[in-house]
């Protein structure tokens, strides 16, 4: 270097990088890439069906109860300080008392742990329980940060696949064939991102049973909890806890239309100790003591956001997401290359398989969507992202005109690549 300048002693990692490879194909990685593809010249509103933050629309607005509680909390500048790692008392009790309502047993405060969001308690969870040689069972399709967190702390992954021709249900008997001494546990996702599958009891008694038999956990994540508008109800997993133990992951982020708000948990559905005896619950203690914390006022205004929201908010949430999901779901009978397994019944998202050979000049599912926003203005995520190549992943959770538009938009993007008979 200059002026005899000693060579700077930094610089980026290079070589195989697992973290910098899951990135890449991460949603947020993805979204950037299809943002940056859009044609700037097509004065076309952007449709954005790859993504599950309705927020932005109108119909999907959280309900006024939430927007008060966040106020009078700030209002009363009581909670401007640190909050404890584990979450401040009320705000734990709060949904303890949320959850209860759907298990044979009681929670207690004690066993939730507040996070920011979902995806902080995917964190926790796999940080807690990465330890050499350990492996972990995850979904395919799975939501992404399972797999970026997992390659972060080292963990190995095994996938089981879900089955669309049984409503996206888990082969359990590939479960058990992957499971090894070094297993420490299974995902399951209910209500299904990216699947829009519902879980009936009987499945997730299987899995319970399943687990069981392995020696192993399930890591629960019903961060979509009670968004269900098919003929099946929303299960919690924690009902088998005296089965298997069981970390239930959730947040407020969709329920209440509030993903921004990064309010989420980590739950203990233990009743028979075995998470506090295996020192797990010591593990989740440490990592919370080494990562960032919730907003305190947030957490503060959880008591009262979930005490005083009506049944008419969810009720509206949930009628806007049936209506939706009926028109996904029969405008993609009219689009010849791709297909629909089964018609979602929760969450906000459903999977269809792309068909290559009807199609001229598209490579892939990414080469798919990355020429569809160019063409289109229409955003949908590549199935590579949540481990099913050639598939796609379609969010129907935005203002139902809107979604018309995008999926017609799809229709006519479809008649242009088609391949000529």
């Amino acid at each position: 270097m200059e002026n005899g300048a000693k060579k700077w002693g930094f610089q980026a990692k290079k070589g195989q990088n697992p973290t910098a490879a899951a990135a890449a194909i991460s949603v947020r990685g993805v979204l950037n890439r299809l943002a940056e593809n859009l044609n700037k010249e097509d004065k076309r509103q952007v449709i954005p069906l790859a993504h599950g933050d309705p927020s932005v629309f109108p119909c999907f607005r959280t309900t006024p109860v939430a927007d008060e509680a966040i106020v009078d909390a700030v209002r009363s500048a009581k909670y401007n300080h640190y909050a404890p790692t584990v979450g401040l008392l009320p705000a734990r009790r709060a949904v303890a008392d949320y959850l209860n309502r759907d298990l044979p047993y009681k929670l207690s405060a004690d066993d939730v742990f507040l996070t920011l969001g979902c995806v902080q308690a995917i964190e926790i969870v796999i940080a807690a329980l990465a330890r050499p040689s350990a492996n972990i069972l995850l979904p395919r399709p799975c939501f992404p940060h399972y797999d970026a967190r997992s390659a972060y702390s080292c963990l190995e992954v095994r996938y089981f696949d879900l089955l669309p021709e049984k409503g996206w249900e888990a082969d359990l008997e590939a479960v058990e064939a992957l499971a090894d001494e070094n297993t420490v546990a299974m995902v399951i996702i209910n209500p299904g991102n990216p699947t829009g599958s519902v879980y009936s009891y009987q499945h997730l008694e299987k899995v319970a049973e399943t687990a069981r038999k392995l020696g192993i956990m399930v890591i629960s994540d019903e961060v979509y909890d009670h968004l269900t508008f098919g003929s099946a109800p929303f299960v919690p997993m924690g009902v088998f806890a005296s089965t298997v133990p069981v970390l239930t992951l959730g947040s407020i982020s969709k329920r209440w239309i509030v993903p921004g708000w990064r309010m989420g948990w980590l739950v203990t559905n233990d009743p028979n100790g075995i998470l506090q005896d295996s020192g797990v619950v010591d593990s989740i203690k440490n990592c919370l003591n080494i990562s960032s914390d919730p907003p305190t006022f947030i957490q503060a205004a959880l008591p009262q956001l979930i005490e005083n929201t009506k049944g008419d908010f969810f009720s509206k949430i949930i009628n806007i997401l049936r209506e939706a999901a009926a028109i996904c779901y029969g405008k993609i009978q009219d689009i010849p290359c791709i297909t629909c397994p089964s018609k979602p019944e929760g969450s906000m998202f459903v999977m269809v398989k792309l068909n290559l050979s009807l199609l001229e000049g598209i490579e892939d599912d990414l080469d798919f969507c990355l020429k569809l926003a160019k063409e289109e203005s229409v955003m949908v995520l590549p199935g590579i992202t949540v481990g099913m190549k050639n598939w796609l992943r379609i969010t129907f959770a935005i203002e139902p005109s809107a979604l018309e538009v995008g999926l017609e938009r799809l229709k006519v993007f479809n008649e242009r690549h088609a391949k000529k008979q």
